[in-house]
């Protein structure tokens, strides 16, 4: 919690006056007290009232005044809130290894068809981007609410050599920049999060791979320039770590990295170095670049687990950390003590006013 106007805090000292003023009145009180021929008259015509009747209406109305007092200062508290201007960057690896068929009929097929329930599900509202990486990293669709056109840039995703994690997470941030006037861009020098700016930007990316990072920028330094701009990267691994066949359609791959095969299918070329890539998914990394921005990391090793992280982020994602000003629930909280307080001393002395008449 922290306070708008700390020094609104000075209100508090009302409390103690009051009870200053309370002991001072009650000094002058006895000492202009009246004599009279039988106390125990007195004591019978007036109700008895015990100690914690006494005591309770001052004590309530007591803490409803410091709960207003310390509402002066416009109390904020951090709170998870629901985001109605989110967009999200699918980044997906499109790496050579996607072709491997530990994952039926191959990870690029299965990664496609999560991705395509995950546009599908989304909340109409929700802006998503695609980004595809390999040996470098692209802008495919800028955030949009046009599902049909994210659909289609999935559908013709092709595999190529190289897997660029970390320059995923830059093109990442530097397409939410365009958008978000409160993300710097990464030729921007930023250590940590500006000052007076807590919680994170509703923008996310999520980063898809079944692999580890082989050219580029490392991960770990793209994530701190992510969490420097409080951009959460929830990251998911996705594979098994079986040796499979690596075989993918002929639209599937580029022309960089493709070996002609029969019957409309190709297959990779030295294939044992590609085997042991494949069993590499660099969990690690990929738990230190969520923890770091404050994400989350997933492992996904068939097609239905894929589906099942992907098609679940947004109730992840769909919450930020925001300030939220909390005055009005101290001020209501304050005026029902207060009046509880005077209620209840009004109530209980009603016997004694009676008797005074």
């Amino acid at each position: 919690m922290s306070l708008s106007w700390p020094l609104a805090l000075l209100a508090l000292l009302v409390v103690p006056l009051l009870l200053l003023a309370r002991w001072f009145f009650d000094r002058r009180r006895k000492r202009s007290a009246i004599v009279v021929s039988s106390v125990g008259l007195i004591r019978a015509a007036i109700p008895g009232r015990s100690a914690w009747r006494r005591r309770i209406p001052v004590a309530l109305f007591l803490v409803g005044l410091l709960l207003i007092g310390f509402s002066l200062t416009r109390p904020q508290a951090t709170v998870s809130v629901p985001a109605d201007n989110t967009s999200i960057i699918l980044a997906m690896d499109a790496s050579g290894s996607m072709c491997s068929t530990d994952v039926e009929p191959n990870r690029l097929t299965a990664a496609i068809e999560a991705a395509r329930a995950f546009v599908e599900q989304s909340d109409d509202g929700t802006r998503i981007g695609l980004v595809a990486f390999a040996g470098i990293a692209g802008l495919l669709v800028p955030p949009t609410t046009d599902k049909d056109q994210l659909l289609e840039a999935i559908d013709g995703l092709r595999t190529s050599r190289g897997t660029a994690i970390g320059q995923a997470i830059l093109t990442s941030i530097d397409t939410i920049a365009e958008y978000n006037p409160d993300v710097a861009e990464t030729g921007v020098d930023l250590s940590a999060p500006a000052a007076g700016q807590t919680g994170f930007e509703p923008d996310t990316i999520v980063v898809l791979t079944d692999g580890s990072n082989t050219t580029g920028v490392e991960p770990l330094t793209a994530a701190e320039q992510a969490a420097a701009r409080r951009l959460r990267v929830f990251t998911i691994g996705f594979g098994t770590t079986e040796p499979a066949a690596m075989v993918c359609t002929a639209d599937q791959v580029s022309g960089d990295n493709w070996r002609g095969g029969g019957g409309g299918f190709g297959r990779w070329g030295d294939d044992s170095g590609l085997r042991r890539r494949i069993m590499q998914i660099d969990e690690a990394t990929l738990t230190q670049v969520a923890d770091t921005t404050g994400g989350k990391y997933f492992r996904a090793e068939d097609a239905g687990q894929l589906t099942d992280v992907l098609t679940d982020l947004p109730s992840e994602i769909g919450l930020h950390e925001a300030e939220r000003e909390t005055t009005v629930w101290f001020v209501l909280a304050g005026t029902l003590l207060t009046f509880a307080g005077v209620g209840l001393s009004m109530w209980w002395n009603r016997g004694r006013q009676l008797v005074a008449r």
